[in-house]
């Protein structure tokens, strides 16, 4: 299968989708948790089943929190996300959703302030790019043996960063659909995902290695082609298998890990696609530009 003479489809799709990103991005953005915002969240669980989150809506806003998030999580279950109740605030909410004489009661309440929110911010994005900076450097060691491996680092890291801005795009449109949240379990799916990207390029680039070592001669071209070909059916059955385990917690692993597992699965996704379709067509972009002046000598010599 010629994957490499159809990588314009590939890169274009690519493209477009981080074009897109960029702009639901740039537009709407994420929904950021508390952990980035700062505030409140507070979990009720009903034993009347005609509880609705009109109810509870109505009841925040009489304790005077009329701007309160309220999601229904199944079970009876409500999730409220507020402005930071403070010392007194969930006794005020609490009397309030005690008149609505459902069998109310709490199960988990948390509050983060701004300073907190604004070290997770920085934290986060320390984190991202010192995992950049790491990929990069271990791709030039590990391909040390590779004449320019520097080419497989920025190749790598151009696939991690196609992959990243891909998820948080998608994760900005889940946020209006099923309002998924950006908080701080977020970024370890997030270092996650670069982790799983980065590990599926290098099989990759593993392979074009041998294969650039057992025929130096061979074109370029080809020689990563060979390559994916050789290395689709492991990164398959891998991305395969991981992705029916994340599936499965998805559909019984209950509400919290959601969001987390989510950014998983679109990076599992996305990484497998980038490692054969956007890192290695990277490679032979660059390896075809760089042909293109000794072409130019040979046709003026001829």
């Amino acid at each position: 299968m010629d994957i490499v003479g159809k990588r314009r489809i590939f890169l274009t799709i690519s493209l477009v989708l981080v074009a897109l990103s960029v702009v639901v991005l740039g537009t709407s953005g994420l929904s950021l948790g508390i952990d980035f915002t700062s505030g409140s969240t507070v979990t009720y669980q009903f034993t009347d089943e005609d509880t609705s989150a009109a109810e509870v809506t109505d009841a925040l806003s009489d304790s005077g929190y009329p701007d309160s998030i309220v999601q229904a999580l199944g079970d009876n279950q409500f999730f409220i996300r507020t402005d930071d109740l403070g010392v007194t605030g969930l006794d005020d909410v609490n009397t309030e959703i005690l008149k609505l004489d459902r069998g109310a009661r709490v199960l988990d309440t948390s509050t983060v302030g701004a300073s907190v929110a604004e070290d997770t911010v920085q934290n986060a994005i320390t984190a991202v790019v010192i995992a950049a900076i790491f990929v990069m450097v271990y791709i030039m060691y590990a391909f040390r043996s590779v004449p320019s491996s520097y080419k497989y680092a920025f190749a790598a890291v151009v696939a991690l960063v196609h992959d990243v801005v891909i998820v948080l795009g998608v994760f900005a449109v889940l946020g209006f659909a099923i309002n998924a949240e950006v908080n701080a379990i977020f970024i370890v799916g997030i270092l996650t995902v670069i982790g799983y990207s980065v590990n599926d390029t290098i099989v990759i680039f593993d392979r074009i290695r041998e294969n650039v070592t057992l025929a130096p001669g061979r074109e370029f071209r080809s020689t990563v082609n060979i390559s994916i070909n050789e290395s689709v059916t492991r990164s398959l059955g891998t991305s395969i298998t991981t992705v029916t385990v994340i599936l499965a917690m998805l559909l019984f692993g209950g509400v919290s890990l959601r969001d987390f597992l989510i950014v998983l699965l679109l990076g599992v996704l996305v990484g497998t696609y980038s490692s054969m379709f956007v890192a290695a067509q990277v490679l032979v972009l660059w390896e075809r530009r760089s042909l293109l002046p000794w072409r130019k000598a040979a046709a003026t010599n001829s």
